[in-house]
């Protein structure tokens, strides 16, 4: 009720319930109730009134590391980083924080400046890490080899990847799945497999992550069968595809009878098609000139229930006008309009602009 509440920005009846909730012995506000309050106070940008409210849970015996540890967290999640780094380690911070910035508050604000996208803030954050003699710990790393890898730099995500090995900081799954990516970027898929190989001889199961990252890499190699190994393997080892895995491959494949019966594949792995599966295809298809495979894939889509959408509508006009099927065109064109989508506008249509109307000549 309070996240609720705090949605609607009506802090002040969340506060009303808080103390109600206080004045029951069944339903004393504990931690979670102020995480939550935090988090809606910050996704308001009402950073004052967050950091007001960790104080006052000094009233409910809550000011603690814990509650410290929640607010930082929520300024980090909502991008308020800035105020969270001066808080915590600013020259005017409040000295009885020292006790409770650690590790895993310096991993708080770290992950806040990857949320930010702002790299060499990231960097700088992470040699201060350093100088200041913090310990760094498998999550530290992990958020630095994917800061490392989304700033186009896996190269250095694989170096750190050494780095926590020689230190011997036991890898989990998530921190294999970011190496993986990084190593077959840098250097090449076959040592990704190793890699692959290495994590399972440790006994770090792959989660679907895992195995889409391989099924990607092979893919984008020209490894296609290889990567229909993978799902293979990914089936018998109960780890269940997705739509996700099933884009990795289609992207990649040249023959329209392969595709289709993958498609048909889905199904039998109980994935559930999205709309952009269908809009994918019907692109794939359309530029090749293969209009029976867009038709077939409008089929499926109608015959499973969903409405096509503005990018459905779209990939099929494109297909039809590119073959020449101008009068059919117009008409889902026109059918599209109706039902309140915006079509684009095609000189072939005559049409001029995207919520319809049309020219003579």
């Amino acid at each position: 009720m309070i996240d609720i509440l705090g949605k609607f920005f009506e802090f002040d009846l969340a506060w009303n319930l808080i103390e109600i909730m206080r004045k029951n012995v069944y339903s004393i506000p504990n931690h979670t109730t102020f995480r939550v309050l935090f988090k809606r106070y910050v996704s308001a940008h009402l950073v004052e009134e967050a950091i007001s409210t960790y104080y006052r849970t000094e009233e409910f015996n809550l000011k603690d590391e814990l509650s410290f540890s929640n607010l930082i967290d929520a300024l980090c999640e909502y991008k308020h980083v800035i105020e969270a780094e001066e808080m915590c380690l600013g020259k005017n911070s409040n000295k009885d924080f020292d006790l409770y910035v650690n590790t895993k508050i310096y991993n708080m604000i770290l992950r806040g400046w990857f949320k930010m996208g702002w790299w060499s803030k990231c960097r700088e954050f992470w040699e201060d890490m350093d100088r200041k003699g913090i310990c760094k710990d498998l999550h530290s790393y992990s958020i630095y080899m994917d800061i490392q890898c989304k700033s186009g730099k896996p190269w250095k995500a694989v170096k750190l990847y050494k780095e926590m090995k020689k230190k011997g900081i036991e890898l989990d799954v998530v921190a294999y799945n970011t190496v993986l990516h990084a190593m077959g970027r840098s250097e090449g898929v076959d040592f990704a497999i190793r890699l692959f190989r290495e994590m399972m001889e440790l006994g770090c199961e792959p989660n679907v992550v895992t195995y889409n990252t391989i099924i990607k890499l092979l893919c984008e190699n020209g490894r296609v069968r290889e990567a229909y190994k993978v799902l293979d393997q990914m089936r018998v080892k109960g780890c269940a595809p997705n739509v996700i895995t099933y884009h990795s491959i289609f992207g990649y494949l040249e023959k329209p009878r392969e595709i289709l019966k993958l498609f048909d594949g889905m199904m039998g792995d109980g994935v559930s098609r999205r709309m952009d599966t269908y809009v994918m295809l019907m692109r794939k298809f359309g530029r090749w000139g293969f209009l029976r495979g867009v038709f077939d894939v409008w089929k499926k889509m109608e015959e499973h229930g969903l409405s096509p959408d503005e990018h459905a509508y779209n990939a099929l006009i494109d297909a039809l006008v590119q073959k020449g099927m101008v009068d059919m065109a117009r008409k889902y064109d026109q059918e599209m309009l109706e039902k309140g989508l915006s079509a684009k506008p095609r000189a072939e249509l005559g049409t001029k602009l995207a919520s319809g109307g049309s020219e003579d000549g």
